[in-house]
């Protein structure tokens, strides 16, 4: 344990960061499994709905730097080409 009050400090920052990026990797990972699921089902209608909540769930993890912006605009590129080949 930290003996110096900033340290301390920092340790339950990060507590409370590394809390709020699981939860948001948490989402994302659900996200895509439903996705994936839809996909996987060929429902349509259903993969894009999915699609949009992946898209948000990605844009807000890359914004607040859980995950990278490019992996979020990469992700985001194979998965439309995912749904595009189900139409």
């Amino acid at each position: 344990m930290p003996t110096i009050a900033s340290a301390r400090k920092n340790l339950r920052k990060s507590a409370r960061k590394r809390a709020r990026n699981l939860t948001k990797k948490k989402a994302l990972r659900e996200a895509v499994a439903a996705f994936r699921k839809s996909v996987a089902a060929g429902n349509r209608a259903d993969a894009a709905t999915a699609f949009r909540r992946v898209s948000q769930t990605l844009d807000k993890a890359a914004k607040t730097n859980v995950i990278a912006a490019g992996a979020a605009a990469r992700r985001k590129s194979r998965f439309q080409r995912l749904l595009s080949k189900l139409s």
